[in-house]
Order: C-alpha cells, then sequence, then structure tokens
C-alpha cells in the first residue's frame, strides 16, 4: 500500500477540547513529514496548514482524518466515498466504533507513512426516491418511519420485484455492516462483522411479536411503499440521521447495495472485534 503524505483535516470544533487535539494533531503530522490541509473556513485558526477550497483539497489528499466522533466519521467518510478516498478516525466522543485513533495515540500516524496499516472496504447502500435519479447514500443505515408521535406506519417491502410481506411499526431501518452497532442495534437488532456483506432491516418497535431483524444478501434490491396514510400522517426518509424527505403512499423508496464503497485505514491490532470488546466493555 502507498505512503500516506497530504491530510485533509476534518474536526468537529463543536466538541470540547478539540480545538487543542487538532493543535497537536497538526504537530505530529509535521514532525512526521505530512503536509497537513484544512478547508479555508479554518483559516487563522491554526498554524502549519495549507488552507484552500474544499473540493480541490479532498481531490489533492491522499487522506481524510476525521477528528471527532462516529457523527463526525460518518460525514467525513461520506465526501471522501466520491472521490475513493481513504478516512481515518480520531475519537473525541464516547463510544468511537468507527475510531481507529483515541486522542492519546497520535504517535500511531507514523506508521501510515511506511505504509503500515489495512484499508477497509466498507459496504454502502444506495437509497433512491421514485421520481428522482440522484440516488443518496447511506453509510450507517437508510430509515423509514413515523413524522408524528403516537402513529404507526405501515409498509411493504418488496424484493427483487417479489412481495416479502408487510410492517406495522414506528418505522424499519435498513442497515450496512457497519451501521448494525448504531441505530439499529438500539431497536434490537444484532451487531454485524464488517466483513460481511450484508443488507440488515431492523424492525422499529413493531406492533408484532414475530418481527424480528431480518439479513438480506447484498445482492438484494429492496424497495418500500406505504400503505395506509391519511393527509395528517407523514411518513420520514431518513439517511445516516439526516431527513431526506417525506414520503407518500406513491412514491416508493429503493435501497441495494452501491458499487461505491467506503475506505477506512485501521491497524492490524485494531481489528473491529478488539475496538468492539473494548467499547462494549466501557459502557457496561
Amino acid at each position: 500500500m502507498s505512503a500516506i503524505k497530504t491530510v485533509l483535516l476534518m474536526p468537529n470544533l463543536t466538541r470540547p477540547n478539540t480545538g487543542e487535539l487538532v493543535r497537536r494533531l497538526i504537530r505530529q503530522l509535521l514532525e512526521y513529514g505530512y503536509s497537513p490541509m484544512m478547508d479555508e473556513r479554518y483559516t487563522g485558526q491554526f498554524d502549519g496548514v495549507e488552507y484552500g477550497k474544499f473540493e480541490s483539497l479532498l481531490i489533492d489528499c491522499d487522506l481524510v482524518a476525521a477528528v471527532g466522533g462516529d457523527g463526525t466519521i460518518l460525514h467525513c467518510a461520506k465526501h471522501a466515498l466520491v472521490y475513493d478516498k481513504p478516512v481515518i478516525g480520531v475519537n473525541t466522543g464516547r463510544l468511537g466504533y468507527l475510531a481507529q485513533i483515541e486522542a492519546d495515540e497520535l504517535q500511531l500516524f507514523s506508521r501510515l507513512r511506511t505504509g503500515n496499516y489495512l484499508l477497509q472496504k466498507r459496504m454502502v447502500l444506495e437509497v433512491t426516491l421514485e421520481g428522482e435519479t440522484q440516488p443518496y447514500y447511506a453509510l450507517n443505515d437508510a430509515v423509514i418511519s413515523k413524522g408524528a408521535l403516537g402513529r404507526l406506519v405501515d409498509l411493504d417491502l418488496i424484493g427483487n420485484g417479489q412481495p416479502m410481506g408487510s410492517y406495522r411499526a414506528d418505522g424499519i431501518i435498513f442497515a450496512t455492516p457497519t451501521g448494525s452497532t448504531a441505530y439499529s442495534l438500539s431497536a434490537g437488532g444484532p451487531i454485524v462483522d464488517p466483513s460481511i456483506g450484508t443488507i440488515l432491516l431492523t424492525p422499529i418497535c413493531p406492533h408484532s411479536l414475530n418481527d424480528r431483524s431480518i439479513l438480506f444478501s447484498p445482492d438484494m434490491r429492496l424497495q418500500v411503499r406505504s400503505r395506509f396514510i391519511n393527509n395528517s400522517d407523514a411518513v420520514l426518509l431518513s439517511i445516516d440521521g439526516e431527513c431526506i424527505a417525506t414520503l407518500d403512499k406513491q412514491r416508493t423508496v429503493s435501497i441495494q447495495r452501491s458499487k461505491k464503497q467506503a475506505l477506512f485505514i485501521s491497524f492490524a491490532e485494531k481489528g473491529f472485534h478488539m475496538i468492539l470488546g473494548s467499547k462494549l466493555e466501557s459502557r457496561g
């Protein structure tokens, strides 16, 4: 694997102490011979950095370093996958399932100079709304849910053109293996190793005793349509926590594996199972 030279820093400066951590990281990167870069909107806040227009920096960089929690890493990865750029996460959040480096482990960046790292390819979902040609990309999940408290949604599920049943619930989650530790986990879904190719469906508070999570083939093309809806109801589509659209009964949502993949830098001793074990232990 090629050595890393230029690093685009994308921090979440709303988190406490992140600004100081970014300064430490910049000093460390310069010491190791990297060229740190940042969006021009940060101009003057940090020394030793090349500032420029975000799109140009993203095209030119070798690596995107996200400094924040899992939400920040997700946000950065969505930008990076457009240009097939790898991402590494520096954790300033709580759980940080996606992060490879903690705040006291900045020395690990030295290993990127010699190619002493692994490159993980993570599955991405492509979500398309009927009537639109531009797809949305979900690294964690796509959620179809109720728009009002106290109401359930009735959703039909279609797989590869064949009816597969219906759900009466607060909503349903379509998650990637990466997203299995996010909203799907909170809704009772299983944790899935990111190396497994699958589309995970988890119902949210289903109005049934029999509804459980389902693991679909990654080649399955899934479609969802709302069955019963009146003028006061709203069915919402959210992707990676961001509300994308309000649906009506004429609008079908299609979910399938994308040809695009998110690229993540990892280290041999920091595999999924090691991180999972440490995070679960810290929670309990």
